[in-house]
């Protein structure tokens, strides 16, 4: 059985950087006798009720959303506990840093502060092993590694762009036999929409929202479909790329009401609006469809729609990476698949668990990444050891920490098609 090779922390240290939306975030630095470990950690904007509290400082500077606070909690807490200890296991460490935080949404600290540790310590553990990282996490989870399959955003609404599409995230997967082969699907079809857009509506129509997608002056939701039909289309791709959506719907939910495109709907009616999209485009998963509170909506459109269809019903909100609610989600049959986010939690083992829950009854997996990233391209390893069973959506195939996942993806595909038994 797999063994990690125990090592001693010689130095932890943390600072203050900016995420790609110019906002504080976490870096951390940590030394061991193999090397020099650094990690950062992203932030969203949509966010659910459920996740771990990302700590910020409050007051002027930076609009209350420094981060001081939680470096200081590193710098003064988490590394003088951690500083000159031998460490066994991933397990070992982040039970260290769950007790020492002491609460169970991690507000003492930061789920900020402990997760940057928390990754920084896995790529400590890869390299006193020996292992890539991917590999890494392929021993610990006994599984052989395998490229998820990636879901490349084009089009942005919502909270994530200034324009007035209610749904928040348009995505594509290019159905084909190699990553490599998917990437260039994914950025030729970025291109093409680009071309089309600024003919269509100018050069206005080509800035892009916080993940690097087009945020065109669109309302419609079946507008911004058919610009994605149309692209892929002209790109070559006719029938071999399939749409994922994020709906965010919690960000339009009030009292009862889903305020969508100008009209009052109730859950039946939000529920119509799905079923035609899905009769009309080739959508093969939808996130967040209703609100995290409309367990009723939740439960119809899986049963409905997640059986008949085969249309994977995605909780991010609703699940928020949490191990009991992942529970409860099964329990009550409100999905069929997850998103998974480590900073949701704040720790790399709690993470893995929220995994292996949602793989009990063959639920989807969808690693995912945040509004405000940084060019960290752990995901890309972490998606690889999780089994290769799921999906990548890390955002356009454009901006620098967007591509950072898709390259290093490539670098892994590479390594597995060079490894013994393959030509």
């Amino acid at each position: 059985m797999f063994t990690v090779k125990p090592f001693r922390i010689n130095k932890i240290k943390a600072r203050e950087i900016l995420d790609s939306k110019g906002t504080p975030t976490v870096e951390v630095d940590l030394a061991t006798e193999s090397g020099l470990f650094r990690s950062s950690v992203p932030s969203g904007v949509s966010t659910g009720k459920s996740e771990a509290v990302e700590l910020r400082d409050g007051g002027l500077r930076f609009g209350g959303k420094g981060v001081l606070n939680a470096v200081k909690n590193i710098n003064d807490i988490i590394a003088p506990k951690l500083e000159g200890l031998m460490i066994s296991s991933q397990e070992e460490i982040d039970h260290i840093l769950i007790k020492l935080d002491g609460t169970s949404n991690k507000s003492s600290l930061g789920a900020n502060a402990i997760l940057a540790v928390s990754i920084a310590s896995s790529r400590a553990h890869a390299a006193q092993s020996g292992f890539e990282l991917y590999r890494y996490f392929c021993e610990i989870l006994s599984q052989a590694p395998g490229l998820p399959r990636p879901c490349f955003l084009l089009i942005e609404g919502g909270l994530h762009a200034g324009n007035d599409l209610d749904v928040q995230e348009f995505m594509i997967w290019p159905r084909l036999s190699s990553y490599k082969e998917e990437l260039t699907a994914g950025a030729e079809i970025y291109s093409n929409l680009r071309v089309i857009l600024e003919k269509k509506y100018g050069k206005n129509s080509i800035n892009v929202g916080y993940e690097g997608g087009f945020a065109p002056p669109l309302a419609k939701t079946e507008a911004a479909l058919n610009l994605i039909v149309e692209a892929i289309n002209n790109s070559g791709y006719k029938d071999k790329v399939s749409i994922a959506l994020d709906i965010a719907s919690s960000t339009f939910f009030q009292n009862g009401i889903y305020r969508f495109e100008g009209r009052r709907l109730k859950l039946s009616s939000l529920f119509d609006f799905y079923k035609k999209l899905v009769e009309n485009y080739p959508i093969f998963a939808i996130e967040d469809p209703f609100s995290q509170d409309d367990f009723d909506g939740f439960k119809m459109i899986t049963e409905k729609l997640g059986s008949s269809k085969n249309l994977k019903i995605i909780g991010d909100d609703l699940l928020a990476t949490n191990l009991e609610e992942i529970k409860k989600a099964h329990s009550l049959s409100l999905c069929n698949s997850v998103v998974i986010k480590p900073n949701q939690v704040g720790t790399i083992t709690e993470t893995i668990q929220a995994v292996r829950e949602a793989k009990k009854d063959g639920w989807g997996v969808f690693m995912k990444h945040r509004s405000g990233e940084t060019n960290d391209d752990f995901i890309a390893d972490f998606s690889v050891g999780l089994g290769g069973q799921g999906w990548l959506m890390a955002g356009a195939p454009a901006r620098g920490e967007r591509v950072a996942k898709y390259n290093r993806l490539l670098k892994i595909e590479e390594d597995l098609n060079s490894a013994p038994g393959k030509k």
